[in-house]
């Protein structure tokens, strides 16, 4: 299935399972990486989906625009009152230096084509300006968990192995990065978690999740998330 398709199917679960328990911990996680480097700053988020975290960035940045492939996840962010457009993440629709801090969640381990995309993202961001993007992680619990369990579901009748998915290590990341992008930090998001359903239990949620928030910034945990984010600057 093309990206555009199986995003389009996926909006309505999407939109309506992330607003609490795991999904939502994990969109703190990673608004909370956001934030410092948003606040009265032109922003882009590549891939924003129904726009919950970029709501959350707009509320503090100058000016916040988001970018989805999927009709049906960007009619969900325009309900929300968002600046968003229609584009592939391989063909952003911006002029050179356009915006201050650039970031992607969910969405580069989903793009074949993922040295043209970060070519582009470096393309459209100032001098001096940040990226902060998320990959997928080989070198964690959550692969081996997916490949253990299998694809999930994102509709009754799809589910995640119909899109293409890239695992990337932390090493093959660092290398393929454009030149004039440097790595500044890394994060770990979803380090300590071999099961998003954990997080349903009332006693253990609030541990695992203190636990995870502490994990993202760890100087050895962080290179084992599930998620893998990397703070880079364009020189």
């Amino acid at each position: 299935m093309d990206n555009e398709t199986y995003y389009d199917e996926f909006a309505e679960w999407y939109e309506k399972e992330r607003h609490d328990g795991y999904h939502a911990f994990i969109d703190r996680l990673e608004t909370n990486l956001i934030l410092p480097h948003a606040a009265e700053k032109d922003v882009l988020e590549v891939g924003c989906g129904t726009g919950l975290i970029l709501q959350r960035v707009a509320a503090v940045a100058r000016r916040a625009v988001g970018m989805d492939l999927s009709a049906g996840m960007l009619e969900h962010a325009e309900k929300r009152g968002l600046e968003v457009v229609k584009a592939d993440a391989t063909d952003l629709p911006f002029d050179d230096e356009s915006f201050d801090l650039v970031y992607s969640f969910k969405v580069l381990a989903h793009v074949k084509d993922i040295d043209k995309s970060l070519a582009e993202m470096a393309r459209v961001t100032r001098p001096g300006g940040r990226l902060i993007l998320e990959f997928y992680n080989r070198l964690s619990l959550r692969y081996l968990a997916k490949r253990l369990a299998g694809p999930g579901k994102i509709s009754q009748n799809t589910d995640e192995g119909a899109v293409f998915t890239r695992w990337d290590s932390p090493s093959d990341l660092i290398a393929r990065l454009p030149s004039n992008l440097k790595l500044v930090e890394r994060y770990g998001v979803r380090v300590l978690t071999p099961a998003a359903k954990l997080h349903r239990i009332p006693l253990i949620a609030p541990v695992l999740q203190h636990a995870e928030t502490k994990a993202a910034h760890n100087g050895v945990l962080k290179h084992f998330g599930g998620f893998l984010v990397l703070e880079l600057q364009k020189t």
